[in-house]
């Protein structure tokens, strides 16, 4: 992961923003800032079809890689009462992951850590299930990202991925919400994506490309936005205005099949 993706991430004044915009009255909960603190593109509801295939434990230690500023480490262990590690590249967006975590009491239960998802400072064996939302496609070697988290799983441990991936019509509209150019982008297919996975070790228990059911879902979301516009409490909120221009390349780099998404389990063999 190079600096061009670090840099192109890097904001300010985050988690200000995201408290600011909830107004008055308003309880901070993983529930109320949810709008606003998955960068999913389908926000919430992608963390709970991730969540479904995740399938979390009480007690058991989860590892986020890539965790933004924690929305879904924080919702997970909010819903399922179990202790989520994030790890994210830009600085930024973990002093913001901490503000937010105190702000909502979850210091105990939700740890943040600035570092590099292909080196992380975890020991082997480490982590009963690990997830990541929308991260491989900044990762030019994703082998090796997918051997780092084979190292910290611990025997059985899995992990749930949910990818963007290289459609069949072109490359995706740009700039992108995770990439100016096609020079920090770096999409792979399902073919390719099964290979790679299989290659560092893990077992595949489901694999679907997601765009058949998806598709007409996100076509309906752009009419949406176009005629009634962003909500007040969305991403952009916190990411910046601009943020709005490239959420609409990304939905019609989907509507018109330049990029499709994958959804992932795998598990780490029994030793």
């Amino acid at each position: 992961m190079n600096d061009g993706v670090k840099n192109y991430y890097s904001d300010l004044d985050i988690a200000n923003r995201a408290l600011a915009a909830l107004g008055p009255g308003v309880e901070i909960t993983p529930d109320t800032l949810a709008s606003m603190d998955h960068f999913h593109g389908r926000g919430l509801e992608a963390t709970r079809e991730l969540a479904d295939l995740l399938d979390p434990k009480r007690g058991e230690h989860l590892l986020d890689f890539g965790c933004g500023i924690g929305g879904p480490a924080r919702w997970l262990a909010a819903h399922f009462g179990c202790r989520v590690t994030g790890i994210d590249l830009t600085a930024e967006y973990c002093a913001a992951a901490i503000a937010l975590t105190e702000a909502t009491g979850q210091v105990d239960d939700v740890c943040i850590m600035h570092g590099n998802v292909m080196e992380t400072p975890f020991e082997d064996d480490t982590f009963d299930r690990a997830y990541s939302q929308n991260v491989v496609m900044n990762l030019d070697d994703k082998q090796r990202f997918y051997r780092e988290a084979f190292r910290v799983l611990k025997s059985g441990g899995v992990l749930a991925l949910s990818n963007i991936g290289e459609g069949p019509n072109g490359a995706p509209y740009y700039p992108t919400p995770w990439a100016e150019s096609a020079e920090t982008s770096f999409l792979s297919t399902l073919e390719e994506t099964i290979g790679d996975l299989l290659a560092c070790g893990f077992e595949i228990q489901f694999i679907e490309d997601t765009m058949p059911r998806v598709r007409p879902l996100v076509t309906e979301t752009l009419k949406r936005l176009e005629t009634e516009g962003f909500p007040d409490r969305n991403v952009a909120v916190v990411l910046g205005e601009h943020f709005k221009a490239l959420q609409f390349n990304s939905i019609r780099s989907i509507r018109d099949g330049r990029t499709t998404l994958i959804e992932v389990l795998v598990r780490k063999p029994y030793q």
